[in-house]
C-alpha cells in the first residue's frame, strides 16, 4: 500500500506533546491514528511504551494494575484504543499532576469523550486534543482530488488498488464497526438495526434532521433515532452541522443538518461504485456538497461551524466564525458557478466578511467584490485576515 505521511499531523502531535502532559487522538476507526503514531515513535529519542488495548494482553495488563505499571514508566506512553478502558482516565489524573513529571500520554481513541462514560471531567486542563480525519487534498495532492472523492479518506479504501477494492474495504469496515466497535463501547444496538438507520442517512445526507420522518421511516420512536444520530456522531462517522441564529428578524431553520463525513462510505451505503455511477446518482450534488465541507473543515478545523438557512429558502452551506468576523462558503458542483439571490441574501442578513463559492474546478476567480469561485484543491489556502 502506498504510504502518505501526514507530516502537519506529526508536527501538530510533538508540538502539543512538548505542551501537555496529555495528549488524545480522535477520529474514526482506521482513520491513520496508529500509523501516526508509530511514525512518531521513529522521531523519539526518549524511551516509549506502547499499549494496545484492542490486544487482550495489554487490556489485562491495564485492568489489573494500571496505576503501578503507568507509574514506574518514563519517556512517552502511548495507550491504543483508550475508549475501551475508561477507569484509565481517572487514573492518569494524579501521574499528570506529579511534581517534576516528565512522562508524557499520547492516547489513541475511535470515541468522542462526550461518548464514554466517566470522562468528561478526569482530565480536564490536563489534556490536548488533535483531531484526525481521513486523508485530505492538501496531503494526496489536487491531482488526486476525483479519487479521493470517490474512495473517501480512509487510508486502505483511498490506497486499494481498484474502486472495487475499496467498495469492499468498506463493506468490511461497516461490518466491523456494527458488530464490535459500538458493542465495545456498551452500547446494546442490534447491527442490522443500526445499519438500516445509517443507510437511511444516507439517503438524507446534507438535509435538516427530522427525528420524526426518520423515526416512521425505522418504525422506531425519535428519541431512538436521536440517541442513534449522537452515536454515529460521537464515533466520527457523522457530522452534525448546527444551524447559526439569531435575532435578523426572519423565521430560521433550527433544526441542525447531518452528512456522512466520509464521501466513501456514503458511497458505499448508496451503491455507487464509481465516478461515472456517481455522476448519474441522484446524490451527485448532495455528494459533493459534503466532501467539499468535510474538506473545508479539515483545512480550517470544525470549531465555530454552523450553516444558515431562513424558512423562506435563503441558505448558506457553512459559515465560519474566525478572528472576529463570518466568513461564508457554499458547495456548488457546477463548471462555473454564478452568484445567486440566496448568496446576496445571506451576505446581508450575516454581514459576512467574504463568501467563497467552492466547485471542482481549477480557475479561481472573483464573481463580485465579495464573493469569489474557488477551486476545492485550493480550499487551504483561505486566510482569514
Amino acid at each position: 500500500m502506498e504510504q502518505i505521511i501526514r507530516n502537519h499531523l506529526l508536527s501538530e502531535i510533538s508540538r502539543r506533546l512538548k505542551n501537555s502532559p496529555v495528549v488524545a487522538i480522535l477520529g474514526a476507526r482506521q482513520v491513520g491514528k496508529t500509523t501516526l503514531a508509530r511514525q512518531l515513535i521513529e522521531k523519539q529519542d526518549v524511551p516509549v511504551t506502547y499499549f494496545d488495548l484492542e490486544r487482550a494482553s495489554d487490556r489485562d495488563a491495564l485492568s489489573g494494575r494500571a496505576q503501578e505499571l503507568l507509574d514506574q514508566l518514563e519517556g512517552l506512553v502511548i495507550i491504543d484504543e483508550v475508549q475501551r478502558l475508561p477507569v484509565l482516565f481517572e487514573l492518569l489524573r494524579p501521574l499528570c499532576d506529579r511534581p517534576n513529571r516528565t512522562t508524557r500520554f499520547l492516547l489513541l481513541g475511535s470515541a468522542s469523550w462526550d461518548l464514554v462514560r466517566g470522562v468528561s471531567e478526569s482530565l480536564a486542563g490536563r489534556v490536548q486534543f488533535v483531531d484526525v480525519s481521513g486523508f485530505s487534498i492538501a496531503e494526496v495532492g489536487g491531482g488526486q482530488m476525483s479519487r479521493l472523492w470517490m474512495r473517501g479518506g480512509f487510508p486502505q479504501a483511498y490506497c486499494a488498488a481498484t474502486d472495487d477494492d475499496a467498495r469492499e474495504w468498506h463493506e468490511d469496515f461497516a461490518r466491523t464497526f456494527l458488530e464490535r466497535d459500538i458493542p465495545s463501547l456498551g452500547f446494546r444496538v442490534a447491527p442490522e438495526t443500526l445499519r438500516r438507520f445509517w443507510t437511511m442517512l444516507a439517503h438524507y445526507h446534507g438535509q435538516t434532521w427530522n427525528a420524526s420522518r426518520l423515526a416512521v421511516s425505522l418504525g422506531s420512536k425519535r428519541s431512538t433515532v436521536e440517541n442513534y444520530r449522537d452515536l454515529l456522531a460521537g464515533t466520527y462517522i457523522v457530522r452534525v452541522l448546527p444551524p447559526w441564529f439569531e435575532n435578523v428578524g426572519k423565521r430560521l431553520v433550527k433544526s441542525p443538518k447531518v452528512y456522512l463525513r466520509d464521501s466513501g462510505i456514503l458511497h458505499g451505503l448508496l451503491q455507487i461504485g464509481n465516478m461515472v455511477e456517481l455522476a448519474s446518482h441522484p446524490a451527485y450534488g448532495a455528494s459533493w456538497a459534503g466532501f467539499a465541507l468535510e474538506q473545508t473543515l479539515i483545512a480550517h478545523s470544525g470549531r465555530d461551524a454552523y450553516f444558515y438557512a431562513t424558512q423562506r429558502g435563503a441558505e448558506l452551506d457553512l459559515l465560519l466564525l474566525r478572528k472576529g468576523k463570518r466568513w461564508g462558503f457554499e458547495f456548488k458542483c457546477a463548471d462555473a458557478p454564478r452568484t445567486t439571490k440566496s448568496m446576496h441574501v445571506a451576505l446581508e442578513d450575516l454581514k459576512l466578511e467574504h463568501l467563497w463559492v467552492v466547485y471542482p474546478g481549477t480557475l479561481r476567480y472573483g464573481l463580485t467584490d465579495k464573493i469569489t469561485a474557488l477551486p476545492l484543491r485550493e480550499i487551504g489556502g483561505v486566510v482569514f485576515g
